[in-house]
């Protein structure tokens, strides 16, 4: 069956959805299938690509610049729930099927033209079984397909990563990666927890990877504490990772968090919170400890645990990375495929 896939995804941003959108649309250039990707002008997803039979169409991200993108394809992808209404209408003019990948545990639009527009899709992927509820709620009629996030395979080059804990010496490094959206990301947390140690616990080093809508204002909350550093935004995420002693995810809200897959790549520790899909794959007291979302105390209290238990760490890491290789990209493209082809056979 030959056919070409039109993934849309017009974030502005590059957060998980799109590097998750990345990983798919590179796993599947090596079956050799025909691709278009249609993104954001001026965003940051287009400008990650140079993969064979890939054709990149840039939009402003409305609707109708949507549908006139997918011109050719013989089915729609759509990695963000906004563009799902561009997908809708280009199948109502063609009859071209489309699916959608729901990544996020916010509610769905509560409107006639969500309803249609998901009632309609050929499949609604879901990253996390709580992504899947929240769809189902929306619309008990759809049946949500669960495929997971994958690791992202992250290059290490063993001299930088060398030459980051250097500029730390003698520290027990603490990282976090994520976009600084404190709303979500609970950035803040870290923060009150750094200010709480920065004197008893001298050799405890924050480092936050990442950059974002709250940066100014995480900086400024941040200003009179010496044990955390703001690195910013960075290319070499797996040499940061690579650095760290403990991973930390202390999220609000998340789909599923897939950074953490990466940070379990590391054989990193992890302390996350027990939100969304975050349990699918952080088991607690075993590749790493869940906590309640929003209590700094209780993320004290895990890092201190993790920080005077050098075997448990350990453990806890190689865990962690062992099950890591259930989610790699290749699985993940192996899913999508299947929804393809039966998109496509229910169409023909």
């Amino acid at each position: 069956m030959t056919f070409t896939i039109a993934h849309v995804n017009v974030s502005k941003d590059f957060r998980g959805g799109e590097r998750q959108t990345e990983l798919l649309i590179k796993e599947l250039s090596q079956l050799n299938i025909p691709q278009i990707l249609i993104a954001r002008k001026g965003g940051l997803l287009a400008s990650r690509f140079d993969v064979p039979n890939l054709t990149i169409r840039l939009t402003t991200g409305d609707p109708f610049s949507v549908a006139f993108a997918c011109k050719g394809a013989n089915i729609v992808h759509v990695h963000e729930g906004r563009s799902i209404y561009g997908a809708y209408l280009y199948s109502l003019f063609t009859g071209i099927p489309y699916g959608v990948t729901r990544r996020v545990n916010n509610p769905l639009g509560n409107h006639f033209l969500s309803y249609k527009a998901y009632r309609n899709a050929a499949f609604v992927a879901v990253v996390s079984s709580p992504v899947g509820d929240v769809v189902q709620a929306h619309d008990p009629q759809i049946e949500p397909k669960v495929v997971y996030s994958s690791s992202s395979n992250l290059p290490i080059n063993k001299e930088s990563a060398k030459k980051i804990r250097e500029m730390y010496p003698g520290k027990f490094l603490v990282g976090h990666v994520g976009a600084l959206d404190n709303a979500q990301k609970g950035q803040e947390y870290i923060i009150k927890v750094a200010r709480e140690l920065q004197d008893s616990y001298r050799s405890i080093h924050f480092l936050l990877i990442g950059g974002g809508k709250d940066e100014v204002m995480l900086k400024k909350i941040a200003a009179d504490i010496n044990n955390l550093t703001f690195i910013g935004f960075v290319e070499n995420v797996g040499d940061y990772l690579a650095a760290f002693d403990l991973f930390l995810l202390p999220s609000t809200k998340e789909g599923i968090g897939s950074i953490l897959l990466d940070a379990m790549d590391q054989c990193l520790p992890i302390v996350a919170s027990n939100v969304g899909g975050v349990p699918e794959i952080v088991r607690n007291n075993d590749n790493g400890i869940l906590i309640e979302p929003a209590q700094p105390k209780k993320l004290q209290a895990a890092i201190l645990h993790l920080y005077h238990a050098p075997e448990l760490r350990s453990k806890m890491g190689q865990r962690g990375q062992l099950l890591s290789k259930r989610f790699s990209a290749k699985v993940m493209q192996k899913k999508y495929m299947e929804l393809y082809k039966h998109a496509l056979k229910k169409t023909n």
